[in-house]
């Protein structure tokens, strides 16, 4: 009985079997937990995009044209009597990866899109690109 009692603590063997318990816990559930931060992101930036396709819209209802860029949806154009008085979208322009939106003007069409995770054209999972196409689609 003597022994037990002087014992305090753990031995090295069963901290290093905790630590080894606890490793296996966590590699089982990070891709899991990293695949549904991905996920999030996706539908965030989807919003983002209706967002500022919405701006986009109320830009041209004022201003008889789309803007050159994105950012003229946040500052005043000269060339526009009716624009504002407030910004048409102040919430930035990069989605939720960190990545600038791709927006394109053609004449009187534009497109927008998000590059995904990775930033680069092209891609599938969560680098894939995110087109107006998608939003329509509910892809």
């Amino acid at each position: 009985m003597s022994l037990l009692k002087n014992r305090k603590g753990m031995t090295l063997i069963e901290i290093m079997i905790v630590l080894a318990i606890i490793g296996s816990i966590v590699a089982l559930l990070l891709p899991s937990l990293t695949g549904q931060l991905d996920k999030s992101k996706v539908k965030e930036t989807r919003i983002k995009m209706t967002q500022i396709v919405q701006a986009l819209s109320m830009y041209y209802t004022d201003c008889g044209k789309y803007p050159q860029t994105l950012e003229g949806l946040a500052k005043p154009d000269p060339n526009c009597s009716n624009w504002g008085p407030e910004p048409y979208y102040t919430k930035g322009f990069k989605d939720q990866f960190g990545h600038d939106f791709v927006y394109e003007l053609e004449g009187s069409e534009f497109s927008l899109k998000s590059l995904g995770k990775d930033g680069r054209e092209g891609g599938d999972g969560y680098s894939k690109d995110i087109s107006l196409e998608d939003l329509d689609s509910g892809k």
